[in-house]
């Protein structure tokens, strides 16, 4: 693990204990954490993206500002459901944001987790037909689209009257260092695999669509490897990055054992089912800090990825946050391998 980031799922709602109770508080207050963290040396700051639901949903406007408020952290995404996306429009948008952040994005895409809503992405106008499983075809599909986009394939038939007979255009802007910036959320061996042929970074979550019987940590592992040895074995000579998930909270203070004390109990992973596959999600870490610095180091799936992403309670307010994330830096991540931001940007591991 060289480096760690905080994922907000972006809750709001008037409920009892929280300081996010609108839209507008969880954009700002993102936006808040993300100054904070950057300040505090942390690596990234990254946001879920779900439709239909009180969650962050628009991630550009919101991974734009934090990027035009921030000198050094990276901002991204974990992960956009393509199935939403017009690929090109994404490639336009997400070239901008590359120029903005000057290379400082890491944007998370993929098919996309469950939604609210029942097929939302037909009531967006993208139809998947009659078959159930088309929504995963259609994702893919629209990502090789945007692939194509942002190499500057010419796509666009011109206008013989503005550009010429027989010219095709490509999208602007065009970033040359965007397709750096690309990951795809993987949660199968299947995925991992294609995600290294493509030459893609590999974005892992709490979950992994199996369940062997196996640990959670090594089942991740696996997949790592799986992923970097797909990456060699297709010719690609670049140094691919790769992230894992987690909830992690050092128990510090009073407050931090009211809200996680608990927690430290729940030491097993679970196995449940989501998409009806079975799947293995992975525990909830908290302890005091020695113990949480060897309880990750036996994580093989977090000390084989550069990136750590801690899962944060962001109805929690900003406040308390930064200090879950100013305790891991202080207490744990130094431990593991962290360097903090000042010291450039993350890179990944180069693939023996």
């Amino acid at each position: 693990m060289k480096a760690f980031g905080f994922l907000s799922f972006g809750h709001y709602g008037d409920v009892p204990g929280s300081t996010t109770r609108t839209a507008g508080d969880m954009l700002r207050q993102t936006i808040e954490m993300a100054e904070g963290a950057d300040e505090i040396g942390v690596n990234g700051a990254y946001v879920r993206v779900h439709h239909w639901a009180r969650q962050a949903a628009s991630p550009m406007p919101l991974l734009t500002a934090m990027a035009a408020r921030t000198k050094r952290i990276e901002v991204g995404t974990g992960v956009i459901d393509m199935r939403y996306e017009n690929p090109f429009q994404f490639a336009e948008e997400a070239a901008a944001l590359d120029f903005i952040a000057d290379g400082r994005i890491a944007l998370g895409v993929s098919r996309g987790s469950p939604e609210t809503a029942l097929r939302g992405y037909e009531t967006f106008g993208y139809h998947d037909g009659e078959d159930p499983e088309r929504g995963s075809v259609m994702a893919r599909e629209k990502f090789d689209l945007f692939l194509r986009a942002i190499e500057g394939e010419r796509i666009a038939p011109a206008d013989p009257r503005m550009a010429g007979a027989g010219r095709y255009l490509h999208v602007e802007p065009l970033s040359p260092t965007l397709r750096d910036h690309i990951w795809w959320g993987s949660g199968s061996r299947a995925t991992a695999e294609s995600t290294g042929r493509m030459g893609l970074n590999m974005m892992s979550s709490t979950l992994v669509t199996e369940a062997t019987g196996q640990p959670f940590h090594e089942l991740q592992r696996e997949q790592i490897d799986i992923f970097r040895a797909a990456y060699k074995e297709a010719g690609h000579t670049g140094r691919p990055r790769v992230s894992v998930s987690r909830s992690v909270f050092p128990l510090i203070t009073d407050m931090d054992r009211a809200y996680f004390g608990l927690r430290s109990e729940e030491s097993d992973d679970q196995i449940g089912i989501i998409d009806g596959l079975r799947s293995t999600f992975g525990k909830t870490y908290a302890a005091e800090p020695d113990v949480l610095i060897e309880q990750l180091k036996r994580d093989e799936a977090v000390m084989a990825a550069d990136t750590l992403m801690l899962t944060i309670p962001n109805q929690l307010g900003p406040a308390y946050n930064l200090h879950v994330l100013e305790s891991f830096a202080k207490h744990v991540a130094p431990a593991l391998g962290w360097k903090p931001n000042t010291e450039g940007p993350v890179q990944g591991d180069a693939v023996a």
